[in-house]
């Protein structure tokens, strides 16, 4: 997971969930990409260990307007956003569990 995000935020309008209270993981996938079933499932798996930490997941092809806005290349895709909505990392590709729980402990 890389950092050095510039400043996004997103709300729960513009990704159709509700927020988690403390952070939410936002996966960017695509109908026929193997790596974002195991992305899904590393996400869901981190999301419930964590209090107050969700999982949206968003079909890049259906959401064409807000993947040009975040300049998503490619899917999967994570970024994490702070309580507030702000995105202070992103990835690109099937991330590790241990990464993303890294990525959580710097904000929660």
């Amino acid at each position: 997971m890389v950092g050095g995000e510039q400043a996004v935020r997103l709300s729960a309008a513009e990704l159709g969930s509700a927020l988690g209270e403390r952070a939410t993981l936002v996966q960017f996938s695509s109908a026929f990409c193997q790596p974002c079933r195991a992305t899904r499932r590393v996400l869901v798996e981190v999301a419930g260990m964590v209090p107050g930490v969700e999982h949206v997941e968003i079909d890049a092809e259906e959401r064409l307007e807000l993947v040009r806005r975040l300049e998503i290349l490619r899917t999967p895709t994570v970024l994490v956003l702070d309580g507030a909505g702000q995105v202070v990392r992103r990835a690109a590709g099937q991330p590790r569990r241990a990464d993303v729980i890294a990525a959580l402990g710097a904000i929660v």
